[in-house]
């Protein structure tokens, strides 16, 4: 299998491709281990290639012999480092599987690696000292986002056809919008974050994927969701697998567009364009759209403080926890300068000032449900800007942490609400910039346990405006690719 037509296929395609013999699952991780080698010293997507350990049965599973690789953080391989993204964490072996590892295993993924993340994921872009910046397949000198943004990066250039991410803020569909992929953010509670926690960051954080098709994410998410025991929130189990929601009719979906974010910041003109012609698709489809202004139930500041103090004073166990494990100090040898601050200003994060930010989030979600009782969906931009050049974030990376929170709500002021909220999201790579070829995404976000209208939305969208033939410069399946990762 060359890399042309190993690039060509999605996940459930190659998975397919096993189950009848036509090529084995070695051969296709041989595949993806050759892309790799091609772009990734372009990319710096994967911090560490492991051997194809796996041996999957063909045809167990609808991903059987699918190459994967997993973001360096919240998920554990035994044996394997998780670093995340931190020379605090540095050399850090995970000594067991964490219950979502034994799902993927049981998917049948074989897993080749880790990408990078950026330290202890308190960022939109991905940019570690551990390992160095990671770069966008579309354009080396900007950011593919964060803090999924390796997987993003890994996916887009052809890597593999899909890759583990997480969410607390934006982190699956930020690095989707910047780097033309898909990825949707699941319910609170449908994806077990266990055993080692029972929630990360008081509920605001999930795990997902990122991929190419709309069908590889909905097939991984059938495969990989529902409670393990001991976890504290369980959503509602689908009625139907969501793989097979990607073909179905959405019917006649009510849906409101928000091109302004909660903050009041501006949006780039052609973010906002594209915006408005994705409405217009979505109405040519036969769907109800009409401006809105949705509730956030509090004041954009106050929003800001709350996960300030929520994100945090989480932080603040984390490192100390890693800090105790590895003898390593707390200060600028082992820490960046963002999650110094941040860790310095979680210290006085009071009790009281917690429990207000809890609060918070209970008004945020009642907000956002209310909203969902009069429309099926909210259409947004992904990011109100392009992919930004590296770099630009280290000009806010010597303030506190509520200072470094806002930042980052002011890259992406459009996500957050979401993750405080429970429900899902997605973005959907249905745009480009005329101007530089980069990708845009839009966002739909859904009411509580709704993944399946999120699904069928998206497969629609997929065929009308199919976006599988657009391409990175940098790209495992094409010459020039090899040649500029070599």
């Amino acid at each position: 299998m060359n890399l042309s037509e190993y690039t060509s296929f999605d996940g459930v395609a190659l998975a397919s491709l096993v189950a009848r013999g036509e090529v084995t699952s070695a051969e296709v991780a041989a595949a993806a281990q050759e892309a790799m080698g091609a772009v990734n010293p372009s990319l710096g997507a994967v911090v560490e290639r492991w051997p194809a350990e796996d041996r999957p049965a063909p045809g167990s599973t609808p991903l059987a012999g699918v190459p994967f690789l997993l973001k360096d953080i919240a998920v554990s391989m035994a044996g394997k480092r998780v670093e995340l993204g931190s020379r605090l964490a540095e050399g850090n072996t995970a000594r067991s599987d964490s219950f979502l590892m034994r799902r993927f295993r049981r998917a049948g993924l074989v897993t080749l690696g880790r990408t990078a993340s950026p330290e202890f994921a308190y960022s939109t872009t991905t940019e570690p000292l551990l390992y160095g910046a990671c770069r966008n397949p579309w354009d080396l000198s900007r950011t593919p986002g964060g803090s999924s943004g390796g997987s993003a990066a890994a996916v887009a250039a052809g890597i593999v056809p899909l890759a583990h991410a997480t969410d607390a803020a934006g982190s699956i569909r930020v690095p989707a919008a910047s780097t033309g992929l898909f990825g949707l953010k699941p319910t609170r509670g449908r994806i077990s974050m266990g055993p080692d926690a029972d929630e990360v960051f008081n509920g605001l954080a999930v795990h997902g994927a990122l991929s190419r098709s709309v069908r590889d994410s909905a097939t991984l998410l059938d495969l990989v969701s529902g409670p393990e025991t001991g976890d504290p929130y369980a959503a509602e189990a689908p009625l139907r697998p969501y793989a097979q929601e990607v073909d179905r009719a959405p019917g006649r979906l009510r849906i409101g567009l928000l091109t302004t974010p909660w903050s009041g910041r501006g949006v780039d003109p052609a973010i906002t364009t594209a915006t408005e012609q994705t409405a217009r698709l979505a109405a040519s489809l036969g769907h109800e759209v009409e401006p809105v202004r949705m509730d956030l139930g509090v004041a954009w500041e106050e929003f800001v403080l709350a996960n300030a103090r929520l994100w945090t004073a989480n932080q603040v166990t984390w490192i100390e926890g890693f800090a105790a494990a590895t003898g390593r100090p707390i200060d600028a040898s082992t820490l960046e300068p963002q999650t110094l601050a941040s860790y310095a200003w979680g210290q006085k994060v009071t009790g009281p000032e917690f429990v207000r930010a809890l609060d918070v989030r209970n008004r945020v979600a009642r907000a956002v449900g209310d909203y969902f009782t009069r429309h099926d969906l909210l259409m947004t931009p992904t990011l109100p800007e392009l992919p930004v050049h590296l770099g630009t974030y280290a000009e806010g990376a010597d303030i506190d942490g509520q200072g470094w929170t806002a930042h980052l709500f002011h890259r992406s002021p459009f996500t957050a609400a979401f993750n405080v909220a429970g429900t899902p999201a997605m973005s959907v790579p249905l745009a480009s910039d005329p101007a530089t070829g980069l990708p845009i995404g839009i966002q739909f976000a859904a009411g509580h346990n709704r993944e399946d209208v999120l699904f069928r939305l998206a497969g629609q969208l997929e065929q009308a405006a199919p976006w599988a033939q657009r391409k990175p410069g940098v790209w495992a399946g094409s010459v020039t690719a090899a040649r500029a990762g070599s």
